[in-house]
């Protein structure tokens, strides 16, 4: 039973997290219209209204779905899922937001399986052709399909929803809804809330009222900020001290995850944020205040930037005693607990479990913990490249995390290597190392499974970052202990090569190394630089082609590429029967070749290495001269 609910969960996350990718990166649109609406409704000048209806109706909803598509099937994609959304745009008389999260994924969907489906089967010269075509006669059939089927059946859904809030709204009942929220929230299914279910809403709302009370439902800092400032009184040790710091990141930043450890290790606070989450709701229904647009993140500032002309008091207000209401609650909470800040930690994981119905995290700055857990254990710190750090939207407590560890790298030495964050739905498959919350590792691993990934607990205080830091810092100053069979594999080896000349030998290297993920399609255009300018044949029947100089920015890792050729290669007046493709990291560049310099230094080993038929004898070749 309780693998079927972490599996719910686990889905709700993933629903919610690919409708934020759709959202988040058109924010800043979202935000434009809430500003021109914000000065629209009061002055109600001509120039600004224009823009209010074709913003909400038509941009916004196709903006989306191109995004929604892109997702799928890149720009190709975008472009079918924008036409696939204009079809339950022009069939509904509202904001088509969830429309377009169904049609821009749809779109993005079809035309990546046209592609698979005839991939390598279009005739040369009618590539072009085909693809518009075939993009255009997609769009255009699901178009119809969501004016038809999808339009209506939408429309029909949000009015139901709508009605739904009204009928709350109306009969006082509003406040209730936080008892679902606040957990929500906690459980990292605020995505999923805000997204699916509140913003669409909204939206509808604001054609008629000109503001929403929903954008603030789930985005007011007050719970959150009653919890953390009941810790700065009344907690101990490391939870008080940390409390301060993360008061400020949650209430000004808007990154409102930094508070749910808090609530993670003493689970009995979220009745603080239940009732802090009612006390601001009910007074916005009091003062019929709301919103224009999304606030996000969910900063004080950013919602005061969109919060109506005729909704400021209500909005500081429901902010204020939200605050009030959730800090007595947590004060008392954390005053009369016995265990306070000594609670043990597997303890209060199985109370939470009881709780939730699910397995707990732990804050790790408050025990001190962290867990790094890796499907490689082989991993090469010494190669690291890109750090990624994912959250479920892609900003916030992993913005955060990505900001100290590269300050931590900085200060080691190690400012070259690129650390982002992003949204886990966008994990980029060139990361390394990969930070997320334990309650989002299984969906990161089950998305980038050759990756080492990391476990953390708390964003804000991970001992985490300091071990893998640690890990690099020393794998660095030992760059030149590589050797050659630690880096050589099977994969990596071609017994009879097929190329003909030292132009196509060259490439056929390069195809490797950039197969296997040690350079990028650059650093082949770098071999042939370096060719034009001094040869790289060796003698002994052996060719060593490697970049320039300026190469080292498109090595990932150090790596070969051993081609043996049947029959000899002409090398400017040479004959070549043996080609190593090298890319070097560092000094590792170096370390390399001179490692195969003793291996092919007597042509009598050149020739017995000409005769071997199995991958494993090059290896064990390479490793025994070594």
């Amino acid at each position: 039973m309780s693998g079927q609910k972490k599996s719910i969960r686990s889905r709700i996350q993933t629903y919610g997290s690919n409708l934020s990718s759709m959202i988040i990166p058109n924010l800043g649109a979202f935000i434009a219209w809430g500003i021109l609406t914000a000065i629209a409704v009061p002055t109600q000048m001509e120039l600004f209204t224009n823009f209010i209806s074709p913003m909400l109706n038509y941009l916004l909803p196709l903006l989306i779905g191109f995004t929604g598509g892109r997702l799928l099937h890149d720009f190709r994609g975008g472009v079918v899922g924008a036409v696939a959304t204009m079809g339950v745009i022009v069939a509904a008389d509202i904001p088509m937001f969830i429309g377009a999260m169904i049609m821009g994924p749809l779109g993005g969907l079809a035309i990546k399986k046209f592609d698979q489906i005839f991939e390598g089967k279009i005739k040369s010269g009618f590539e072009l052709l085909v693809n518009n075509f075939s993009a255009g006669i997609i769009g255009a059939i699901l178009a119809l399909f969501g004016s038809i089927a999808i339009g209506p059946l939408v429309s029909a859904f949000t009015k139901v929803l709508g009605a739904g809030v009204d009928f709350l709204v109306s009969h006082g009942l509003l406040p209730l809804v936080s008892i679902f929220i606040e957990p929500g929230k906690v459980m990292f299914l605020n995505n999923a809330i805000n997204q699916g279910i509140l913003n669409p809403i909204a939206s509808s709302q604001i054609e008629e009222t000109g503001k929403s009370i929903l954008y603030l439902l789930e985005a007011n800092p007050g719970p959150g900020l009653g919890i953390l400032l009941a810790f700065m009184l009344f907690g101990k040790g490391a939870t008080k001290a940390s409390a301060y710091g993360a008061g400020i990141i949650h209430f000004i930043g808007g990154i409102h995850e930094i508070y749910f450890p808090y609530v993670l290790m003493k689970p009995l606070l979220i009745v603080a944020a239940i009732l802090g989450g009612m006390t601001g709701i009910f007074t916005l229904t009091i003062f019929d205040a709301g919103l224009v647009s999304v606030a996000s993140p969910g900063s004080i500032i950013s919602i005061l930037l969109m919060t109506a002309s005729d909704s400021y008091i209500g909005v500081i207000l429901s902010v204020l005693f939200a605050t009030a209401v959730s800090f007595a609650v947590a004060s008392v909470i954390l005053k009369f607990d016995k265990k306070g800040d000594n609670e043990d930690l597997a303890e209060a994981s199985k109370k939470m479990e009881a709780i939730k119905g699910k397995k707990s995290s732990v804050v790790s700055g408050l025990s001190n913990s962290g867990q790094i857990e890796n499907n490689n254990a082989a991993m090469d710190f010494g190669n690291v490249k890109h750090i990624i750090f994912a959250c479920d939207a892609g900003l916030g407590s992993s913005a955060m995390g990505a900001s100290l560890v590269k300050k931590k790298l900085k200060a080691a030495g190690h400012g070259e290597i690129t650390v982002k964050n992003i949204a886990i739905s966008n994990l980029p498959t060139e990361a390394d190392i990969i930070f997320t919350h334990k309650e989002l590792t299984d969906r990161a691993k089950a998305k980038q499974p050759d990756a080492y990934h990391v476990s953390i607990d708390n964003f804000l205080n991970s001992p985490s970052y300091d071990e893998v830091v640690e890990k690099i810092k020393n794998a660095g100053s030992s760059d030149s202990e590589h050797k050659i069979n630690e880096i050589l594999t099977e994969d990596n080896i071609k017994l009879s090569g097929e190329a003909r000349d030292k132009e196509q030998a060259i490439a056929e290297a390069g195809r490797i190394l950039v197969e296997r993920g040690y350079v990028s399609e650059d650093y082949v255009e770098k071999m042939f630089e370096r060719e034009k300018t001094v040869s790289t044949y060796m003698g002994n029947l052996l060719a060593i082609p490697h970049g320039t100089d300026n190469a080292k920015e498109e090595v990932y890792k150090s790596g070969l590429a051993i081609v043996i050729y049947d029959d000899p290669i002409d090398w400017d007046g040479n004959e070549v029967r043996l080609v190593i493709g090298i890319a070097g990291k560092g000094n590792e560049h170096l370390e390399l070749l001179s490692s195969i310099a003793t291996s092919c230094s007597e042509l009598e080993n050149v020739e017995q290495l000409m005769k071997i038929k199995n991958k494993k004898d090059v290896i064990a070749f390479f490793s025994e001269e070594e």
